[in-house]
């Protein structure tokens, strides 16, 4: 009973927490690849449509990827360069919203000279610092937004630097939620968060993580 009483009480302090919250909204041609200096899981983003932020300053690290069907050919896949933009989320929501790519010519016409915004809720453009990082295909993304930081460039955030930190996307596979999943309680809670969306999972772990703590 007393289990069940912190799940209850988590998953109101979740459904309070979530009013404060903005959510980031991506589409299907974005590959985020580093938020706020650590590297996402696929798998946080699988079927998911967007993620939670709490309100303040973020940085991003995606790129977009494009499959064009070329005249006489088979179907081609364009990825562009890895794109970092750092904003304040104050909103409920952001938006990357990307011009029209319908073809490899525009997708490098989009790697010369990025033309992408945010917006909130309200359609209005979000201020935002811009740069592109330079890399290999298969580097280490979260080590190179590491070194990007701590060299002061445009859209650095030096507290985003922070190498072996842990986060709250690995903090199932690390934590389990401390949970053995023995009694009923357990077993209800593992089975609601099976069934939540990536976003929701996201801000249960980070309150399971403050409650640890605390």
């Amino acid at each position: 009973m007393k289990l069940l009483r912190v799940i209850t009480g988590l998953i109101i302090m979740l459904l309070a927490s979530a009013v404060q919250a903005t959510t980031l909204k991506l589409s299907a041609d974005i590959d985020l690849l580093v938020l706020d200096g650590h590297k996402i899981s696929g798998s946080l983003l699988k079927g998911a449509d967007g993620l939670e932020l709490d309100r303040g300053e973020h940085q991003l690290l995606f790129r977009v990827e494009k499959s064009f069907q070329l005249p006489g050919h088979n179907r081609v896949t364009w990825v562009s360069s890895p794109q970092i933009v750092t904003f304040t989320a104050r909103g409920r929501s952001v938006l990357i919203h990307l011009p029209p790519l319908t073809s490899v010519t525009e997708g490098r016409v989009f790697d010369k000279k990025p033309q992408f915004t945010l917006i909130d809720e309200n359609g209005a453009e979000i201020e935002s610092k811009r740069d592109f990082l330079v890399t290999s295909p298969n580097s280490d993304f979260e080590q190179a937004m590491i070194h990007y930081n701590l060299n002061g460039e445009n859209a650095s955030v030096l507290r985003f630097a922070q190498p072996g930190k842990p986060t709250v996307f690995n903090a199932v596979q690390e934590q389990d939620f401390a949970l053995n999943r023995r009694s009923s309680a357990e077993r209800m809670l593992h089975l609601w968060y099976q069934q939540v969306d990536a976003a929701t999972r996201q801000r249960f772990i980070t309150l399971m993580k403050a409650l640890h703590t605390s």
